[in-house]
């Protein structure tokens, strides 16, 4: 599995602490652009960690086709329905506060920590 990292965003899978860290601002364009960090995000889940963990504390930004990923990341988890998952975040950085309480309809054991 491979780290990503670009000039304007990285994603970095720690397997030491089940941690996905993502970090910068994803701004990229439809499904296509995000499949290297949908790939990332499939193989975590088939190594079938203990839990996952999703760090998005330092994500600046995220469009629509960025939070598709995510949902969909949030949805491949829950129906393995045995890999407990927790979102952080931050509250300084405005998109994420009503955002991230989506993905917890979509997983309703999913663990929201929000910094402020």
């Amino acid at each position: 599995m491979t780290d990503i990292l670009t000039d304007d965003y990285s994603v970095k899978y720690d397997q030491a602490s089940n941690s996905i860290i993502c970090k910068g601002a994803f701004r990229l364009n439809g499904v296509a652009e995000y499949a290297p960090i949908a790939q990332l995000l499939t193989d975590v889940i088939n190594q079938k960690p203990a839990e996952i963990i999703l760090n998005l504390k330092e994500l600046q930004f995220l469009n629509s086709s960025g939070i598709n990923i995510l949902s969909k990341f949030v949805i491949q988890v829950r129906q393995k329905g045995n890999i407990p998952m927790t979102v952080q975040g931050s509250k300084t950085i405005p998109w994420q506060s009503k955002s991230l309480q989506n993905l917890q309809k979509l997983m309703p054991t999913l663990k929201l920590d929000l910094e402020g």
